[in-house]
């Protein structure tokens, strides 16, 4: 159907291969390539524990509570990003606190209105490090830090993100990463948590895997004949053969990465003179990961038509996000309106999603930016 996607991955006969060790292992659940895959990817962020997970929805999940996040208390989050994030906070008994973000050309979260919505009851702020660029870490941390808050680092769209020469997950007390199909790095469903506490660490390891003092393989192996239950727990696990995976597509990363960033440079050339659109983040603090490429519509532009006649084209896009705080259920739950955040309600009106991958083409860029000029010629031309 589609002549250029949204985005497409990057496998080959070395992700092949690895399911194929893991499969002739005759061991599938988690275990040693899991423990390496770990390994590897706390060295590539240069800090102390990465633990797997099965998807960034639950490593969210788990920071949250692994902080003692729970009933009665709040979490400041921006809304303007995919409803996981509000969602964790809430199957804690918590609740979402949502800010405003930075601007039009700068869709994260503005630490001016972190500041502004902090209570008595206030835990920690969960950032968003939207499309890749980094958040204000340094106003953050300063205002987490001069109101004892925690901070959790939502980095499903960073991995390989740097601000100020430290990676996007290092900074704040825990850092979430998604391995979902659409992502910098996938392995179909999978996560990632990061953080330099080891008492945090060993919190989320319980809690990962029902809470259990020793692990399935642990006994497997014979370093354990039973096991003790210290916290009720969940299955959050991760398996072998997407572990697997995700080693390959570590490997891979910061390869694809550059490859985005050359793309994105493509696009922001090619559109930086093109009426009634606009494209965000073209001044930021450290390294982008370059997830996705956003544009925003003029206020004019009909942003269905426009999508619609991408769809035509070929060209598939998408929109992130429709805010979080208009959903039925947060309207009805938390009584949010529309004009509560009016910068992020704008842009979450606005906002498209161009197509970026690594294995896009120049040529293919080039045809989605034509594309975009054909529409706009073809308004023009009937007014």
């Amino acid at each position: 159907m589609w002549k250029i996607p949204l985005f497409d991955i990057d496998f080959d006969g070395r992700e092949i291969e690895a399911v194929l060790q893991v499969i002739r292992s005759r061991w599938l659940t988690m275990g040693e390539i899991t423990e390496r895959f770990e390994q590897q990817f706390a060295g590539f962020m240069n800090v102390k524990h990465a633990i797997a997970v099965s998807n960034c929805t639950v490593a969210l999940h788990l920071a949250n509570l692994s902080l003692g996040i729970g009933r009665g208390d709040e979490v400041i989050c921006p809304s303007l990003t995919f409803v996981a994030g509000a969602n964790s906070i809430i199957h804690t008994g918590a609740k979402p606190i949502f800010a405003e973000i930075m601007g039009f050309n700068n869709f994260n979260i503005s630490p001016d209105d972190i500041e502004t919505k902090i209570s008595e009851r206030t835990k920690a702020i969960q950032v968003v490090h939207y499309a890749g660029y980094p958040c204000e870490m340094d106003s953050i941390m300063e205002i987490a830090n001069s109101h004892g808050l925690s901070v959790i680092e939502d980095c499903a769209h960073t991995p390989g993100a740097e601000y100020k020469n430290k990676k996007c997950g290092a900074i704040g007390d825990i850092g979430c990463f998604s391995f979902f199909s659409n992502k910098n790095m996938t392995v179909g469903e999978g996560g990632m948590i990061t953080t330099n506490s080891d008492e945090l660490a060993k919190k989320i390891r319980l809690l990962r895997s029902h809470g259990m003092t020793t692990l399935t393989l642990d006994r497997h192996q014979g370093r354990a004949l039973s096991y003790d239950v210290l916290i009720p727990g969940f299955n959050y696990r991760i398996d072998e053969i997407r572990s697997a995976i995700g080693i390959i597509q570590l490997e891979k990363l910061q390869k694809n990465n550059v490859r985005r960033e050359e793309l994105t440079l493509i696009f922001r050339k090619r559109l930086a003179d093109i009426p009634n659109v606009s494209v965000p983040f073209d001044k930021i603090e450290g390294v982008s990961s370059y997830h996705i490429f956003p544009i925003l519509l003029d206020r004019a532009m009909n942003r269905s038509k426009f999508m619609v006649f991408m769809r035509d084209k070929g060209v598939q896009s998408s929109i992130h996000y429709p805010p979080i705080h208009l959903f039925d259920f947060y309207r009805r739950k938390f009584n949010y309106n529309d004009g509560f955040l009016p910068v992020t309600e704008e842009v979450g009106k606005r906002e498209v999603t161009l197509p970026l991958y690594p294995s896009m083409r120049d040529e293919d860029v080039h045809y989605v930016c034509d594309v975009i000029i054909e529409y706009i010629k073809k308004e023009e031309d009937k007014q």
